[in-house]
């Protein structure tokens, strides 16, 4: 690179040349500078003692060459021809150009010494995050290097010093140039960093070429540190003894299922409900942190979807409405990295505290500095940064417009790649199979003077919805919008592709999958299985839960998982997910109460759900409540998100599998009793059965119901 810059000295004999030996250290702890830029000047002074460091400006011109500092902090000028030269220290900070004479065959030295003055501040911090008093470590606490240096480093807006750091030392948020590291065992430590110097951009711009071709000097900063292991406190007195469950440790997914859980839970119909009654009736809703926080937000994008979103038939407004409404609730609620992030503190905590999990540090830090990865400039889960790097040559489209328009070139969707939604379509499944669709088409049928089929009376014959009720007009707009929703054979063939699951029933009679999941049933109810065997060697307080086959039941799921994830798979859920959230509302309107005999003594968690279970009652269809579907409906998202999103497949250690086991608990167990009651199958016990745990369950459904009607 130097030979580049260099200019041809004049011919002369070689005992005549003469040369410049040029080093450069740190002024005040005397640390040489690697890749510190050196230019060279044929000075236009005979005598370098009238040479005034303020009044000069480099000249292209008179460029000799451009030096780098070597591992040493130095560089030599070799065969110049005697004369004065100015040399000029290129990088930050600003240090004046030094004259020098040199004489025919003899060596001339010049020494810069710019003045940044670097320190390394070390602080300690316990495991509850309190600031410790001791200048050592002790085993288990957090080391925190914060560095600092004099000066105002900065040019053209933009900061001209960074600091880098040797692992196992991570930058710690929203602190400048400061690192931290757990201290893992005692002895002797070491911070050791970097000062990278950019070069100035006075100096860049006079010299040939194209900008950017010198590295940043390098000055080296370091801190020592000793640790000890922590001492045993002396007890006194009677000290009683008692056995509490295995110790764990804090793993880097933990903000992840968090995000999961909170997210799916705020996707749930009473913050729907909320949201609809905020938005139409003014109602405040009594929602908090991270959900109210977004209700705002929701309200706009409904006002912006209001304006594009229209149906091609008349006096519909109403329902047009609420497809808007649902659609914007959905969109705003399901993203993973929506802002602001789905964290309530005091609440995860607590509930990380109940399932014996450590929380370590605050979960949206983590979140930030440790979990994600950065891909293209923009964050995203491991997960997905591994499918990025299979596509390394694909480039990556960005949304633009204040409607969020993407470009139609080829590449990949940024949205869904770095900010997915977080939706599975086993909910639509369940919901599906505890008869909430085949509810709204019999009410839609009677609406339209259809009669029921069967040679029996209409169970419906009395529904008479009058004109005057807000309800008549909504079942008009949708039944008229039947031809723009999902139909069940549409719907069906994404359950066979995403968990090989189908339904059973006349509409779905001809079905010829081109894709199925076949085995994910058999490893769903596996791991299902296997993590009850966990959870009793858990509780048992004498003995370590092997997490191991729990893990590799996890990597067979998410493979399974993910080779489901194509096609139809990026927008059939939501859509199927607006479509049943607003048959959910259309069923909890108190119209509904007049022909449909419910059980008002009965505590059901959302108000559609009397509704479907008075339905299945007037059509003697299946006895099963509907809470245990909608049980199902809601672990079995949460549970499926989780697995389909980590980053299963790079995972050997079982840690990440025993806090899984433990943070999802009472999902999973919920799931298992929820699935015995629907269907009859026991997955808690011992006993594996592989050929029950691979029956379909809408079979399983359909067996339950013949013997009801054996029974009755």
């Amino acid at each position: 690179m130097s030979s580049k810059r260099t200019a041809a000295a004049p011919a002369g004999p070689k005992h005549q040349r003469g040369s410049i030996a040029v080093t450069v250290h740190e002024q005040h702890s005397g640390t040489r500078l690697v890749n510190a830029a050196i230019s060279l000047y044929k000075g236009a002074q005979a005598d370098c003692q009238q040479f005034a460091p303020g009044g000069w400006t480099p000249e292209p011109a008179q460029l000799v060459g451009v030096r780098w500092t070597d591992n040493t902090g130095g560089t030599v000028f070799a065969d110049l021809a005697a004369g004065s030269y100015v040399a000029l220290y290129g990088n930050f900070p600003v240090t004046p150009p030094q004259c020098v004479q040199v004489q025919a065959g003899c060596g001339a030295v010049i020494c810069f010494t710019p003045a940044l003055n670097p320190q390394v501040d070390l602080t300690f911090e316990t495991a509850d995050c309190r600031t410790s008093d001791c200048t050592y470590g002790r085993v288990g606490e957090r080391a925190i290097a914060a560095v600092s240096f004099d000066g105002d480093q900065s040019a053209d807006g933009r900061e001209q010093v960074r600091v880098v750091a040797a692992a196992p030392w991570k930058p710690v948020a929203k602190l400048d140039h400061t690192f931290a590291t757990t201290v893992r065992r005692a002895g002797a430590h070491r911070f050791a960093g970097q000062l990278m110097l950019a070069q100035r951009p006075e100096v860049r711009s006079a010299l040939p070429g194209p900008d950017g071709l010198s590295p940043d000097a390098m000055l080296a900063v370091g801190a020592a540190f000793d640790s000890e292991e922590r001492q045993p406190l002396p007890v006194t007195g009677s000290v009683g003894v008692s056995l509490t469950r295995t110790e764990t440790e804090p793993t880097e997914d933990l903000p992840l299922w968090t995000l999961i859980r909170n997210s799916t839970e705020a996707m749930s119909f009473t913050n729907y409900l909320h949201f609809m009654d905020s938005l139409f009736c003014h109602e405040v809703a009594s929602v908090r942190g991270f959900e109210q926080e977004r209700f705002q937000k929701k309200a706009e994008v409904f006002q912006q979807l209001r304006q594009r979103r229209v149906l091609p038939f008349s006096d519909a407004d109403s329902y047009r409405v609420l497809k808007v409404a649902t659609e914007a609730f959905v969109m705003v609620n399901c993203g993973v990295l929506n802002q602001p992030l789905a964290f309530n503190p005091a609440e995860d905590n607590a509930y990380l505290d109940r399932r014996d999990i450590p929380p370590g540090r605050d979960l949206e830090t983590v979140l930030r500095t440790e979990y994600l990865e950065d891909v293209d400039g923009f964050q995203t889960l491991p997960y997905l940064a591994v499918i990025r790097r299979k596509l390394p040559d694909i480039p990556i489209s960005i949304p633009r417009g204040q409607e969020g328009e993407v470009d139609l070139c080829f590449g990949i969707i940024q949205e869904k790649l770095s900010n997915p939604c977080l939706l599975e379509l086993i909910w639509s499944y369940w919901h599906e199979e505890g008869m909430l669709v085949q509810t709204m088409n019999a009410i839609t049928q009677r609406f339209q003077n259809l009669r029921a089929p069967g040679a029996g009376l209409d169970p419906l014959s009395n529904t008479e919805i009058d004109m005057l009720r807000p309800l008549n007009n909504l079942l008009w707009g949708y039944t008229q919008d039947e031809q723009h929703r999902l139909t069940v054979v549409r719907r069906n063939y994404e359950y066979d592709h995403h968990y090989g699951v189908r339904l059973d029933g006349k509409a779905v009679r001809h079905f010829r999958p081109a894709d199925s999941r076949s085995k994910f049933l058999e490893a769903f109810h596996h791991l299902l299985r296997l993590l009850t065997s966990f959870y009793r060697q858990d509780d048992d307080t004498t003995v370590k839960a092997d997490a191991f086959p729990v893990l590799n039941a996890l990597k067979d799921v998410h493979l399974i998982l993910s080779q489901g994830a194509h096609n139809q798979f990026g927008d059939l859920p939501s859509t199927a997910r607006i479509e049943m959230l607003m048959q959910q509302w259309l069923l909890a309107r108190p119209e509904f109460r007049e022909f449909l005999p419910t059980r008002i003594m009965v505590a059901y968690p959302e108000p559609w759900m009397d509704r479907v279970d008075a339905m299945k009652k007037l059509q003697g269809w299946t006895d099963t409540s509907v809470m245990h579907f909608r049980s199902l409906a809601m672990f079995g998202e949460q549970l499926l998100l989780s697995i389909r999103y980590g980053n299963w497949s790079d995972i050997y250690e079982p840690t990440q599998a025993f806090n899984w086991a433990r943070f999802w608990r009472p999902q999973v167990q919920g799931y298992i009793h929820a699935y015995r009651a629907a269907t009859g199958l026991d997955l808690s016990v011992d006993a594996s059965d592989p050929a029950a745990e691979g029956t379909m369950p809408s079979v399983l459904l359909r067996q339950r119901l013949s013997q009801q009607v054996r029974n009755a």
